[in-house]
């Protein structure tokens, strides 16, 4: 399945495959470039996958290298981004030269914006291999790191010229990490009529499954949902804001709880699906037949539904923090 569309004048694509490694290869072999490839990937990364991605790489006729970076929060720095551009300067990579992330959205974020920065802009495609990742973040062009304890503070737009869905990453992705990218799917479901909802609500077993022609379909609606609001308006002016439903409260909440337990607490994708129910519940003033449903379907995936259950001693302390940072939310124009 090919996903194909434009933004500005970029013809840019998506492809989800069965046999990523060939469609990588074609591309590369066809690809106007000198020919140098830098393989970003993500140390957490099955180490199998990664041997046979290096392996196949190294028979594309391209000069590949390798670096490995951790991919969480705390490492979306500043200091992993000058860690990809001054490997980059140290190798004399080009502006005809490719960087290829095999990765989800924190890492994700951190090779486009370096390949953006990069000599003003190198060829970018990408793996991802996160379910938050694989349905929002591996296009719309958002790069980014966070900065002064902001999430995603500094950053750019610049599109990935190829994005590879591949059944054999959707397989292997841990447990948690898969259920926890449901979020983003669902916010698509709520923010275009589509059968999303239903199709979630009613199939859980071939998402328990992971059953690659469902999920196929699945991603699909999402990402061409995503690309629907973000084509024509890439910097977020009108159209494209809707695509941030349940974020503010979601960046709020991962960076209040972050401050207090100091460690991850939610995934990114589990912190979104709290965040819709916020807005839902703020926006319908208490609840609704809309948040009920939403509720049932985050608790019928093992997603949580609540922060903090009110007797716990730190509910007020996480309540205020929460409450502070939706006001410094990057997206506010006031």
């Amino acid at each position: 399945m090919i996903i194909k569309y434009k933004v500005y004048d970029q013809r840019l694509k998506v492809i989800i495959t069965e046999n990523i490694l060939d469609t990588v290869l074609d591309d590369l072999k066809n690809l106007n470039s000198d020919k140098k490839v830098l393989f970003v990937y993500d140390r957490r990364i099955d180490e199998k996958t990664i041997k046979n991605f290096a392996t196949n790489l190294k028979t594309s006729g391209c000069s590949v290298f390798f670096l490995e970076l951790i991919g969480n929060k705390v490492h979306k720095s500043e200091k992993t981004l000058f860690k990809i551009i001054d490997f980059l300067i140290l190798n004399k990579f080009t502006k005809n030269s490719v960087i290829l992330s095999c990765c989800g959205g924190v890492i994700g974020d951190m090779a486009s914006l370096a390949s953006c920065l990069y000599l003003r802009g190198m060829i970018y495609l990408h793996i991802p291999t996160t379910i938050t990742s694989i349905v929002d973040s591996c296009i719309g062009g958002k790069t980014g790191i966070n900065y002064k304890g902001l999430i995603n503070s500094m950053g750019t737009y610049y599109h990935p010229k190829s994005v590879y869905i591949s059944n054999e990453i959707l397989k292997k992705i841990p447990q948690r990490e898969y259920y926890s990218g449901l979020p983003e799917v669902i916010k698509y479901g709520l923010i275009k009529k589509n059968s999303i909802l239903n199709n979630l609500a009613k199939n859980k077993d071939l998402v328990d499954k992971r059953n690659f022609k469902f999920m196929s379909n699945l991603i699909s609606q999402s990402l061409q949902t995503k690309i629907y609001y973000f084509s024509k308006d890439v910097y977020e002016k009108d159209k494209r804001l809707a695509l941030n439903f349940g974020h503010t409260f979601a960046h709020a909440i991962e960076m209040a709880t972050q401050k207090i337990f100091k460690k991850e607490v939610f995934r990114h994708g589990e912190a979104v699906g709290l965040g819709i129910l916020c807005e839902l519940y703020y926006s319908h003033k208490g609840r609704s037949k809309l948040l009920n449903n939403v509720e049932n379907l985050l608790y019928q995936f093992n997603l949580p539904t609540r922060v903090l259950e009110n007797k716990n001693k730190n509910y007020q302390k996480i309540h205020d923090e929460i409450y502070k940072y939706v006001f410094v939310d990057k997206k506010k124009n006031w």
